[in-house]
């Protein structure tokens, strides 16, 4: 906040002592971030003081405005001395790290969640004054300038601007920066621009820039019904689950341009997996549910958030992964915060965001994706309002209840998920399959009769008249399964995951003899022991059993020899200090999966 404070004296001709630049061009987005999770916050319980401090933070937000809308501070602080990246005009270097666009987007993306959580304008007009100046500045037209946004998610932003407003100049500009991009000489897979978004077919370049464009595009399409764009990001959402999505729902492979890799470019101890490219995944495959209905994108959602997202915040809140790997030497460990901070403020706005992905509704049907305990209202299109309430162990129990209370007797479609891991599909494509099929089936009742589980798109209809207190009950076995790749993928040649529900395990230092886990092995054909221990990592279930090691005696005899193994949730590790974790142990001697057969 000092970077507004500096700004708003400087447009005030006020003398300032410390014109120094702020350390990154922006760093303006990370009170955005904190402003738009403190506001799904209020959406979900209102908090007076909270809000009252949040128009505090509006208001100097506000005062570091320019006259014309321009807000970013990098520059308004010392405009003859802007941070290195900005240029020394506007927008001159925002193709290559001025970020000026992205700092809006993120202005803007605040400013929606704070206008519906609250119904207070302050933050809301700010954002249209700048998103004003941005449909002048930027267009085909003759006297406009013709370039593409340097990181992804203004156009995320302008939509959601254009939702709350209905001004049509804003989702015409969002759709315009994604048809300039990649329209001209000079671009490159690392921005996504070497070539127009809606001829590329494969997931590439940085990966947090990627989601976002890739969910800009969702929101154009759903938005314009532009048929291009949605068969472009299908195309390139089944490249990215069919050859470069890491069990764990992370994506980005590469260190280098926190970058996509090439297909089956999987790797476990150098793996990247960027926390910002998680949040992306997220909203990605939110935004594609919205256009197909189809739980597919759901299943890849859950498995992002259950385990490469929440893995990217410490359990008690206060230590951060930037990188996720799925394997450590000991070398990995959270870090309080970052020079550059985009990773803790993503999860700061993301986190209060969950309520909102648990259902949807169109027109008379009400769609049930996530499972936890909770009530939530639900407005039909015609007037009715419906109450839901779910009492449910998920993730670590699969036993699920729903009770319906709408508010008069009526007729309305609910549509219950079937998670694709208890359909013995871990991913809506052939890169992951189960060792063993699941011999216990998934059970569907309505007032205590059984609903047979014809599915539609991944879902169970309950077409039916509802009274209140109407039960659903859902249950979902939840066996322990040993998870494949495809043979494809190089790293994983040889090895297995394991899996319980939705979230993937690992095993880590604290827990294992002498702590070492990177030579565990395990058989394809052992069983599991699972337990729900309370004081461990603030209260989750382990998998435990043995591994296998094979060695010779004296005589030169090959001897298999067993000893004990504990598995924890992967979102909990390193919360102990450093030491070794695998995800993927070697196995001792591979079943071709049911679910891959053929492959």
């Amino acid at each position: 906040m000092y970077n507004f404070e500096r700004a708003a004296a400087v447009l005030h001709a006020e003398n300032i002592s410390n014109r120094k630049p702020p350390g990154f061009p922006f760093d303006d987005t990370d009170p955005y971030k904190v402003l738009e999770g403190a506001s799904y916050a209020l959406a979900v319980q209102p908090d007076p003081k909270l809000q009252r401090y949040l128009d505090k933070l509006i208001a100097q937000i506000a005062s570091a405005q320019e006259a014309d809308g321009y807000l970013y501070t990098a520059r308004t602080i010392d405009p003859q001395h802007p941070h290195p990246w900005s240029g020394k005009e506007r927008w001159v270097e925002e193709e290559n790290q001025s970020h000026e666009l992205y700092d809006a987007g993120h202005l803007f993306e605040a400013a929606v969640a704070h206008y519906q959580a609250t119904g207070e304008t302050n933050l809301l007009n700010v954002a249209i004054k700048e998103a004003d100046l941005l449909c002048k500045v930027f267009g085909p037209g003759t006297n406009q300038l013709h370039i593409w946004p340097g990181h992804e998610i203004v156009e995320m932003g302008l939509a959601k601007l254009y939702r709350v407003t209905d001004d049509p100049r804003y989702l015409g500009l969002a759709k315009y920066f994604i048809d300039v991009r990649g329209s001209y000489p000079g671009g490159d897979d690392y921005h996504q621009s070497r070539i127009p978004p809606v001829d590329q077919a494969e997931a590439i370049g940085h990966a947090v820039r990627a989601g976002y464009l890739y969910s800009g595009m969702a929101d154009i399409a759903a938005l314009t019904g532009d048929t291009n764009y949605l068969s472009a990001i299908d195309r390139i959402w089944d490249n990215c689950v069919g050859k470069k999505l890491y069990i764990t729902g992370g994506i980005g492979a590469r260190h280098d341009g926190e970058a996509f890799g090439d297909n089956y470019e999987l790797p476990n101890l150098t793996a990247y997996n960027e926390t910002c490219a998680a949040v992306a995944n997220v909203f990605w495959n939110e935004r594609l549910f919205l256009l197909h209905g189809d739980a597919k994108y759901v299943d890849v959602l859950e498995r992002t958030l259950y385990n490469g997202l929440l893995a990217g915040v410490s359990l008690d809140g206060t230590r951060f992964f930037y990188p996720n790997p799925l394997e450590s030497d000991g070398n990995y460990e959270r870090s309080p915060w970052f020079g550059c901070a985009c990773c803790p403020g993503n999860i700061t706005r993301f986190l209060p965001s969950v309520p909102g992905y648990f259902y949807a509704q169109k027109e008379d049907n009400i769609y049930v994706n996530l499972f936890a305990g909770g009530v939530a209202g639900i407005k039909l299109n015609d007037g009715r309002d419906i109450k839901l309430t779910q009492k449910t162990g998920y993730p670590w129990d699969g036993k699920v209840k729903i009770t319906v209370a709408p508010d008069k007797i009526s007729e309305f479609t609910i549509a219950v998920r079937i998670p694709g891991w208890a359909r013995e599909e871990p991913v809506p494509s052939d890169l992951y399959g189960f060792v063993k099929t699941n011999s216990k089936p998934v059970t569907l009742k309505v007032n205590g009769r059984d609903v047979p589980i014809k599915l539609d798109k991944g879902y169970v209809r309950l077409d039916r008249v509802w009274r209140l207190g109407d039960l659903i009950e859902l249950n979902l076995p939840m066996p322990v399964q040993q998870v494949v790749a495809s043979d494809k993928v190089v790293a994983d040649r040889g090895r297995v995951a394991l899996q319980r529900g939705p979230v993937v395990f690992c095993a880590e230092w604290p827990d294992n003899p002498d702590g070492k886990v990177r030579n565990l092995k395990l058989s394809s054909d052992q069983s599991f022991d699972v337990a729900f221990e309370p004081s461990l990592l603030n209260g989750v279930e382990s998998i435990s059993g043995k591994s296998v090691e094979f060695s010779k005696n004296s005589d030169g005899v090959l001897v298999k020899t067993e000893q004990p193994f504990k598995a924890i949730p992967y979102f909990a590790w390193a919360n102990r200090g450093q030491g070794e974790m695998v995800v993927w142990f070697t196995n001792a001697g591979i079943t071709t999966p049911i679910s891959m057969a053929g492959q």
